[in-house]
């Protein structure tokens, strides 16, 4: 047992004896000056501010596609990224721009609608991106009007 601490003790002396070389000797300033640089930047983020973020295409016929272009503006202080763009349907595509949108540049998104299903139909697209909030949601509505020829309502025992 004497031993094995005096093994750990001299160890110790000697890992703490052979870092004598000083750091701060050893720091770049060109690389302190570039971590500043970035550090400042790190705080501006882009902002993405839409004409619309919600569209009503009206009455359409079932089966008709519609589509809508969304048109936005960065607003923002740095590069506005649009990394995915996803709806709640597969009946809603939408289809954006992978290039990065400058500060103060505009930008467009595109969806569009296969104008399924009956009635009242809304659907969202969901946009994750590099804005501070990182998404931003988008709304479609339309009402569908059935195909002539569709299937009959279905009669249930309290119906008339």
């Amino acid at each position: 047992m004497k031993k094995s601490v005096l093994i750990v003790a001299i160890l110790s002396v000697f890992a703490f004896s052979s870092c004598k070389d000083n750091a701060a000797d050893k720091v770049n300033e060109e690389n302190v000056a570039t971590a500043a640089d970035r550090d400042a930047e790190s705080g501006k983020f882009p902002t993405i501010a839409f004409e619309e973020s919600q569209f009503d295409f009206g009455t359409i016929d079932q089966g008709t596609p519609v589509e809508h272009i969304f048109k936005f503006k960065n607003n923002g202080e740095a590069p506005l990224m649009i990394v995915n763009a996803k709806s709640s349907c597969g009946c809603t595509i939408p289809e954006y721009t992978k290039e990065p949108v400058a500060p103060g540049e505009s930008g467009e998104l595109l969806v569009k609608f296969n104008g399924s299903g009956q009635n009242q139909v809304s659907k969202t697209v969901t946009l994750t991106t590099n804005t501070k909030a990182g998404t931003e949601t988008l709304t479609i509505k339309a009402f569908v009007t059935p195909k002539a020829g569709g299937a009959a309502p279905i009669k249930t025992p309290t119906s008339k």
